[in-house]
């Protein structure tokens, strides 16, 4: 009897561990020959978050830890002046983008965890600020999340602009599951949108709600940590973690609700649930979640001639699988997946060059390009 009593709980922990099945799944493909090679450009980076190019080609290159690398010709060297980032956890120095028009402003866009603010620990900031001689100049503070928190999860942190010139970022709930991303007067699990210069768009879609976060755009995220515009429609795309399964591709439409954490197609990483609800009312569904997790992180559409097969489809690193999942897209239907850059490492970024070629950032490695065969 009590041997039976044991094999009957230990059933019951099985079963309740168990990530849900997802049923007719979209096969993930795993090319048998590969016409492309993976050639290392940037060498001995720990952990490369955000990139993006200057105009003569050049890379700028976030490491979490707080530096920020100008790489050209072939070396590295370590920009001054970057703020103090508060590097715990997740969170760190994040996401580096570029103005459309660098070329005549000069601006960079900069996302990193601050302990500026109310409450010990840090939360995700948002600066614009110069480059010059090697040196940040003209820094100003565009947003900061709050409050604080001495968590070490969930920090988001990408971002984008829309064809309109607008500026959006993401900040993940910062471990406060059942308080932030429904709450509308909290920072944390939103998309945010503002004006280039940090002002807050008149049509943002909480604007004229008291109490109100006015730049929030969206809410219901949990960690967003890929971002990308669709060079087809214009539209944000981001990818988000979820917990032990439900990683989602989301596209961002105004005051929308992605229902984080009242549903999910995931549960929590001890293997108990804590919903039972994958969809409800009011709540948007994903165009696409992944069960079991990949933890993805780094998003970017193919750009250009030099993928013909893979143009228009969408790149998802994977953190948990070592590999880059092409994302294959019938308009915003997902419709094929293959890996690619098969264990190449812990993926933390992916994006288009301007010369044309994809580059992926991988921990405790650097930076890779795809080059096709």
């Amino acid at each position: 009897m009590k041997k039976l009593l044991v094999l009957l709980l230990s059933f019951t922990v099985i079963t309740s561990c168990a990530q849900r099945k997802k049923e007719n799944d979209v096969a993930l493909k795993t090319q048998n020959t590969r016409n492309y090679s993976t050639e290392k450009v940037v060498n001995n980076l720990d952990n490369p978050w955000g990139m993006t190019w200057l105009p003569d080609g050049s890379m700028l290159i976030t490491e979490k830890a707080g530096q920020l690398i100008h790489f050209k010709d072939g070396n590295k060297t370590e920009i001054k002046n970057v703020p103090e980032v508060y590097n715990r956890g997740q969170g760190g120095l994040l996401d580096i983008e570029l103005h459309p028009k660098y070329a005549e402003n000069g601006w960079i866009y900069i996302t990193y965890a601050s302990t500026e603010g109310e409450g010990d620990g840090g939360n995700t900031k948002l600066i614009r600020c110069k480059l010059e001689n090697g040196a940040l100049i003209n820094i100003e503070e565009l947003y900061k999340a709050g409050p604080n928190s001495t968590r070490g999860q969930h920090f988001g942190s990408r971002i984008e602009f829309d064809n309109d010139g607008y500026l959006y970022f993401s900040i993940g709930e910062r471990g406060n599951r059942d308080i932030n991303p429904q709450d509308i007067t909290r920072d944390g699990g939103k998309i945010y949108r503002l004006n280039d210069d940090g002002s807050i768009p008149d049509d943002n879609p909480f604007v004229y709600e008291t109490g109100a976060k006015k730049a929030i755009f969206t809410y219901g995220n949990r960690n967003p940590q890929g971002m990308a515009k669709n060079p087809t429609t214009g539209k944000i795309w981001i990818h988000e973690h979820g917990p032990k399964g439900g990683d989602e591709i989301n596209i961002v439409e105004k005051g929308a609700n992605y229902g984080w954490p009242v549903v999910s197609y995931g549960i929590n990483y001890s293997g108990t649930k804590f919903t039972d609800s994958t969809s409800k009312p009011g709540m948007k569904q994903p165009e696409y979640y992944w069960v079991p997790s990949i933890a993805p992180c780094g998003m970017d559409f193919v750009t250009g001639d030099k993928y013909p097969a893979w143009k228009g489809h969408l790149l998802v690193g994977s953190l948990k699988f070592n590999y880059v999942e092409l994302v294959k897209l019938d308009g915003d239907k997902v419709t094929g997946r293959e890996k690619i850059a098969q264990d190449i490492g812990r993926v933390r970024n992916v994006k288009m060059g301007p010369d044309g070629y994809i580059y992926i950032a991988v921990e405790g490695q650097g930076i890779f390009k795809v080059v096709p065969q």
